[in-house]
């Protein structure tokens, strides 16, 4: 054998894996096809639970972390540390409780709220889906 029969020769053209790409399209099962549109509408059936979820738990934390912050103030000589007077101590720890308790109850409508809104959002993009994958 001679060294020209060993070489090897790829040339790419973009074009022509384009073409090829389109035909093999028409020749996946549709089982494939409808199965990735199903998991695209999990995906986005699961991001509107997702981003409420973590927006209302940030809101819960902060909420929980305040009243905390509120109530060692009240229960503990944390005030008299830093160097603050008994009953401004007091009302400075009843404030901050009274707030902390409000952002926790916001949490939860705060959920409903943004899961509302989301779905009206991606409500076409679902039914779309939905209806393709019915037919």
């Amino acid at each position: 054998m001679t060294e020209e029969n060993r070489s090897f020769n790829y040339t790419y053209c973009a074009k022509e894996q384009e073409e090829i790409k389109k035909i093999r399209e028409r020749y996946i099962a549709p089982n494939e096809q409808e199965i990735d549109k199903m998991e695209q509408l999990r995906r986005l059936d699961a991001s509107v639970t997702k981003k409420a979820s973590v927006v209302s738990l940030i809101i819960g934390i902060i909420g929980a972390l305040i009243m905390g912050t509120g109530m060692s103030l009240l229960m503990t000589e944390l005030g008299e540390i830093l160097g603050a007077l008994s009953s401004l101590t007091m009302l400075i720890g009843i404030a901050l409780g009274v707030l902390g308790m409000i952002l926790i109850a916001l949490a939860y409508p705060i959920y409903n709220r943004i899961i509302k809104k989301e779905r009206e959002r991606i409500a076409p993009e679902i039914i779309r889906l939905t209806d393709e994958l019915m037919k």
